[in-house]
């Protein structure tokens, strides 16, 4: 059965390995008969800065509210980026900030510590490189970035389950691993539907 899959690149360039990973899961999942779409958020005009915190909402910009519909649309997410500092490129932390906002990804109850997932009905795909060995940042960093994307945005937004794919370390790589782990993402985006 074939789903609704947007695939988001968190990369701030598309000619990145990262974009090529993107291109490779959208190539796998379009074969597959899965409706795709895309955002390249280097691509994207938005300001990253949430100026007022969530005390007061900005006017999202016409990329946004696209990003928004795009997400309301899809089944199945899969977001593409590179570990930074243990965590995502700041790009895509601000299209975080300013696009799962309350009333769109959550909503706290009145009078609760506890709040109302409003993405739920969907699943997410993670396909993550580093140049840290991922057994490293696994065992020795306990995978912050991972775990700031998977439980603490897109899981308290009801999204789930969260599948992660760790690709590297990507630094001194041989061409020939890069071409293995392309292939691994065009099979992921296959396995999609």
């Amino acid at each position: 059965m074939s789903k609704r899959v947007l695939v988001t690149l968190g990369h701030p360039a598309d000619h990145s390995f990262c974009g090529a990973l993107a291109d490779a899961y959208i190539a796998g999942a379009t074969a597959a008969g899965n409706e795709v779409r895309s955002i390249f958020l280097g691509a994207a005009s938005f300001d990253p800065v949430l100026h007022n915190g969530y005390s007061e909402i900005q006017a999202l910009e016409p990329d946004l509210i696209a990003a928004q519909e795009a997400i309301t649309w899809a089944e199945h997410l899969v977001f593409v980026y590179p570990i930074w500092w243990g965590a995502m490129p700041a790009l895509l932390k601000g299209f975080i900030d300013r696009v799962f906002l309350p009333g769109f990804a959550f909503s706290y109850r009145e009078g609760s510590m506890f709040w109302d997932r409003l993405l739920r009905g969907r699943s997410a795909h993670l396909l993550v490189t580093m140049d840290t060995p991922p057994w490293y940042f696994r065992w020795v960093y306990r995978m912050p970035g991972h775990n700031q994307m998977k439980r603490t945005i897109l899981e308290f937004s009801g999204i789930r389950p969260v599948q992660v794919s760790n690709f590297g370390p990507i630094r001194g790589s041989s061409e020939r691993q890069r071409e293995k782990w392309l292939a691994r993402a065009g099979q992921l985006g296959r396995r999609t539907a």
